[in-house]
């Protein structure tokens, strides 16, 4: 990884790319154009008049360009067609691709585009994917401020953030991810706020919630509710993952649990604060 993604400098809505695009996602989408589309139109594109109609709708309906600035040789047309896209903000790139999506006239193009570039909005942690030929955003603003919260907690739960760090960088390893081990330090940071509540070298999450209970009167129904989503990564005693005993993991797994454990870490170390519970 890189030095500003290990020492946390890039912010984690920068790492998973929530309101912007780096040059390697931004060059990734261009190469499912050139895959899928451009190189199959640089072989046909004279002797096409759905290609031929389809790169003139790019440039007067979606860049609004004048046609008359537009050759008929698909050289020249490659060429300001890129020249247009390295100019384009983030979403603009984004607007761009799905209008590409919905205006071609290949649906079997379509289709092996929409899961190329699904693939690279995967890899390179994009918070966003084609959905019903739609970009949709999958990772919220306010999941990304979790995790960036649960990463700042204050000292005394140093610990704990230093399992989520972790997860965060086994998570966004765009060259080796590790999700099996991401999702271990995900649920690792919730069994070490745990520890710190009830003061046991191997706690589980019952007796930490039970103390929370008496401590300020934590609802049942919440109190299930919290056993449960833990019950998902836990056997019977809540110290081996049964999740991690999957033959495959995915992103989504990994990401579902860095989310939600640190959600659920920053809720602990609020209502700790609450009590009258010493955390040192």
């Amino acid at each position: 990884m890189l030095f500003s993604q290990r020492e946390r400098i890039k912010p984690v809505k920068s790492v998973i790319q929530i309101n912007d695009m780096d040059i390697d996602l931004r060059n990734s989408l261009w190469n499912a154009l050139t895959l899928c589309y451009w190189d199959e139109m640089a072989r046909v594109f004279s002797y096409s008049f759905e290609d031929e109609d389809f790169v003139k709708k790019i440039w007067v309906y979606h860049f609004k360009k004048p046609l008359d600035t537009l050759q008929d040789v698909w050289f020249h047309i490659h060429k300001k067609i890129k020249e247009q896209y390295d100019g384009l903000k983030w979403y603009e790139v984004y607007d761009f691709i799905e209008y590409v999506v919905n205006n071609n006239y290949s649906n079997s193009n379509n289709k092996k585009f929409i899961k190329l570039c699904n693939s690279f909005l995967e890899s390179e942690l994009s918070a966003y994917r084609f959905v019903g030929g739609k970009i949709t955003q999958i990772t919220s603003q306010e999941e990304i401020s979790e995790v960036e919260e649960a990463l700042n907690i204050s000292k005394p739960f140093k610990a704990v953030s230093i399992h989520i760090k972790r997860a965060l960088d086994l998570f966004s390893d765009k060259k080796s991810p590790d999700y099996r081990n991401s999702i271990k330090e995900s649920i690792s940071a919730v069994e070490a706020v745990c520890k710190l509540i009830v003061k046991k070298e191997r706690p589980n999450l019952g007796q930490a919630l039970k103390i929370l209970e008496n401590e300020i009167g934590l609802h049942p129904a919440l109190k299930k509710a919290f056993n449960n989503l833990y019950g998902y990564t836990s056997d019977a005693k809540g110290i081996r993952h049964a999740l991690l005993e999957e033959a495959e993991l995915y992103s989504e797994d990994a990401k579902f649990m860095l989310i939600s454990c640190s959600a659920f870490v920053n809720y602990l170390v609020s209502k700790i604060s609450k009590t009258k519970i010493k955390i040192k």
